[in-house]
């Protein structure tokens, strides 16, 4: 049994969930105090990628890394290509996952009373402490489930890596992939030990995301 398929998952699932957080509170807060008129046009692009088929997604990654794409010819420069590499899944997870950290986390930047950053404002603290000192602490209970949530995406991550970084055993071979092909080849013993250790990892996830509401649910109510 090769386990490559466990370890290409969860390092592509961490790093891309720690691009994604990082990434994604900064957009989630910027789109959140932002009153622009392209507002609903810059907030639907961000959300596309949750609503469209990963093979889609995958197709359109394809296009712009491929090597008539704009970026595939940029990198072509650098003698580099993304294309059918462990990069590639790591970028069709950031962009699949993505969405469910801008959708939770925005939600929770714009929950906070603006009084509370009104009285910040009239304190003279200035924008960056506003953010990491009051915003982020106040919305904290919504990043960590935005982050749980882009992580379960990423490591269940289908369409967009088969598309973009094909099937390669121990280099680009996640667990979604070895399931599909392990049934594919009538291996249903292999694609269910998969299929097993996925549904682990989800449950871990989730118990661990339970664990943390409560946690904060005590604070608050200490706090009260």
């Amino acid at each position: 049994m090769d386990y490559a398929p466990l370890w290409i998952s969860v390092k592509t699932a961490i790093l891309s969930t720690m691009i994604t957080f990082f990434v994604g509170i900064l957009i989630s807060y910027w789109m959140a105090n932002f009153n622009g008129k392209a507002k609903g046009i810059i907030d639907g692009l961000f959300t596309l990628p949750l609503i469209l088929p990963p093979t889609v997604v995958g197709f359109f990654l394809l296009l712009l890394f491929g090597k008539n794409g704009p970026i595939g010819k940029l990198l072509e420069l650098f003698n580099t290509s993304i294309i059918f590499s462990w990069s590639a899944t790591v970028i069709a997870a950031i962009v699949v996952s993505f969405p469910m950290m801008y959708r939770t986390t925005r939600a929770a930047f714009e929950q906070i009373d603006i009084n509370i950053i009104s009285a910040a404002r009239t304190l003279g603290l200035n924008e960056f402490k506003i953010f990491y000192k009051i915003a982020i602490p106040l919305a904290m209970p919504g990043i960590i489930g935005g982050l749980v949530l882009s992580f379960a995406r990423a490591i269940g991550e289908f369409g967009a890596t088969l598309m973009i970084a094909g099937n390669i055993p121990g280099k680009t071979q996640t667990m979604p992939l070895a399931i599909f092909f392990a049934a594919e080849g009538g291996d249903m013993e292999k694609a269910l030990l998969w299929v097993i250790i996925i549904v682990l990892l989800s449950l871990i996830l989730i118990l661990l995301m339970n664990y943390w509401s409560e946690i904060q649910l005590k604070l608050m109510g200490r706090r009260s």
